[in-house]
């Protein structure tokens, strides 16, 4: 998943993806653990995706408190 691709994403839409990568994150995990692992680049891409959206929503959720304190 691209940055530009996240970012054009609504906030909900976002939070929801969030959680989905996180699922699935888990069920990779289950399958290193019982040795089903198919493709070992997996993991660490869902990981990457996982920190970029989180990094959006910080982003967002910080513009939006600046612009409430002035």
């Amino acid at each position: 998943m691209e940055v530009k691709d996240i970012r054009a994403m609504q906030t909900e839409q976002l939070r929801e993806e969030l959680l989905k990568l996180r699922r699935e994150q888990f069920n990779l995990r289950m399958q290193a653990a019982t040795g089903q692992g198919a493709r070992p680049d997996q993991p660490s891409k869902v990981r990457k995706d996982i920190a970029r959206i989180k990094t959006i929503l910080r982003e967002r959720r910080d513009s939006e408190s600046a612009g409430q304190s002035k």
